[in-house]
């Protein structure tokens, strides 16, 4: 793999060379190779695996399925049960499609998605900067040699640890997300330096697939509000801080968005505030950050937002505008993250218990659950699980995949088809699994969480260890 020219600081993280890959409606399947004893059985691409990765494929021998070339079923006997599979090629595949789909945009992947050092190393090597939330995240990308000034900072309430770890290594941008926030972070500063902003602004646009995750509305805790005149207030204050060198704005709508519309949306309105900003204030700010919340499939049939379609709407949009009010076009960024890892991952899990309750409802355990991946939980999100490792014996019929935890509302997958002949120690794959599990994660039930398994080419690696009952005791210090 060919590695992408460093960026500097001052041209974002897309300076380098532009991959000529397609995105993924355009991309031939994979063709990975296949371990020898998957070789023989002539492994088949089957048409029902649009939410999987595109190197996922079903072996003829008996209904085992391979991601990146190896089988899962392996995976689990290796490692145990839940596994957390992340397909590397499916993740650099998106990154260039991002790339190819946005050439002169900055493209900054959502470490709070998920975050690794091997997939720091990825998201580098493709030409992407780092959006980060926390001290955390920042010292994890820096130590694994991700360069600072490709990253921006995000946060409601930056703690004094995330400014002190933003400014020391240098940051290449920090988002101000309230008012209190300009005097501290500027305090911060060294004297006679200049830090990087934009300020982030509620647009009051109602975006998003749950209404936990709309974040671009004005009653909520991001941001400063665009109707009333905070936000262009605010810009006058950061200008007054001779540390803050105020570069642009910033707005996120929320998450799951499958539409355009709103990002255009949000484009006119900012534009618009970049023209009170110059009338009042006499400054052109060049940089515009319209965020992420990019919207994925998690079963077949579910929408997903077309990225090559809002690409040049966004830019046809923001060239009007800006034509509109005077204005030179600022350099647009984004901020994917779901959409880039999530449909690279795949969760494993064992079958436990079979319960077949009053009525017709059969519930399925599993050994995870919402430890390792709290969405159904807090979003009502739903997926499309699927029995590996055997050939099923017996027609599909609705079960309840749930949980493993103490709490009723444990459920992982509700009236999904599954084998009716389904029984302990099954083995079931979740697909749509590389983004908001494990970064989400707990340890409730003192249940450790998952591992992380990379597959490529035919071989998988190790990049997280399990969580241990010994890692889990060495916290407890109380005796």
């Amino acid at each position: 793999m060919t590695t992408q020219t460093r960026t500097s600081p001052r041209s974002g993280p897309q300076s380098g060379p532009q991959s000529d890959t397609p995105p993924r409606s355009q991309l031939p399947p994979a063709t990975p190779r296949v371990p020898a004893q998957a070789r023989s059985a002539g492994p088949l691409r089957v048409p029902d695996l649009a939410v999987w990765p595109r190197s996922a494929q079903f072996a003829a021998d008996g209904g085992d399925m391979l991601v990146g070339g190896v089988r899962l079923a392996e995976l689990a006997d290796r490692h145990g049960t839940p596994t957390y599979v992340l397909d590397e090629a499916e993740v650099r595949h998106r990154s260039r499609a991002y790339r190819a789909a946005f050439p002169d945009t900055d493209v900054y992947y959502a470490a709070k998605a998920f975050l690794c050092r091997a997939l720091v190393h990825w998201i580098e090597e493709e030409g992407l900067g780092l959006d980060v939330c926390s001290a955390g995240e920042l010292e994890l990308a820096a130590a694994a040699g991700f360069p600072a000034e490709r990253m921006v900072l995000h946060g409601n309430a930056k703690s004094p640890d995330d400014l002190r770890a933003a400014l020391r290594l240098g940051v290449g941008r920090i988002v101000i997300d309230s008012t209190s926030e300009i005097v501290r972070l500027a305090a911060q500063v060294p004297r006679g330096s200049r830090q990087k902003v934009l300020l982030r602004v509620a647009p009051g646009i109602a975006a998003g697939g749950h209404e936990k995750v709309r974040t671009g509305t004005l009653d909520q805790k991001f941001g400063l509000a665009l109707p009333d005149g905070s936000a262009q207030h605010a810009v006058g204050r950061v200008l007054a801080q001779p540390r803050l060198e105020l570069v642009g704005l910033h707005c996120h709508l929320g998450s799951q968005i499958t539409s355009p519309k709103p990002y255009l949306s949000a484009v006119r309105r900012l534009v618009g505030l970049l023209a009170r900003v110059r009338d009042q204030y006499g400054a052109v700010l060049p940089e515009l950050n319209l965020g992420g919340g990019h919207g994925v499939a998690y079963r077949p049939g579910d929408e997903e937002l077309d990225v090559r379609a809002l690409a040049p709407r966004m830019r046809a949009e923001l060239m009007e505008s800006c034509a509109a009010n005077g204005l030179p076009a600022p350099r647009l960024a984004i901020e994917p993250g779901r959409a880039v890892t999530g449909p690279a991952g795949v969760a494993l899990y064992r079958v436990v218990t079979v319960k077949r309750g009053p009525g017709e409802r059969t519930y399925v355990a599993v050994d995870g659950g919402m430890s390792d991946n709290p969405r159904p939980a807090l979003y009502g999100e739903r997926y499309a699980p699927r029995l590996i490792g055997r050939r099923p014996e017996s027609g599909p019929r609705p079960v309840t995949v749930v949980g493993r935890h103490c709490e009723a509302g444990d459920v992982l997958a509700r009236d999904v088809p599954l084998p009716g002949d389904i029984r302990p120690g099954d083995l079931l794959a979740l697909p749509v699994a590389g983004a908001y599990h494990l970064s989400m994660a707990s340890a409730y039930n003192m249940v450790g969480r998952p591992p992380v398994v990379a597959v490529a080419d035919g071989r998988a690696r190790l990049l997280v260890r399990r969580e241990s009952l010994a890692d889990l005791a060495r916290r407890d210090v109380g005796l």
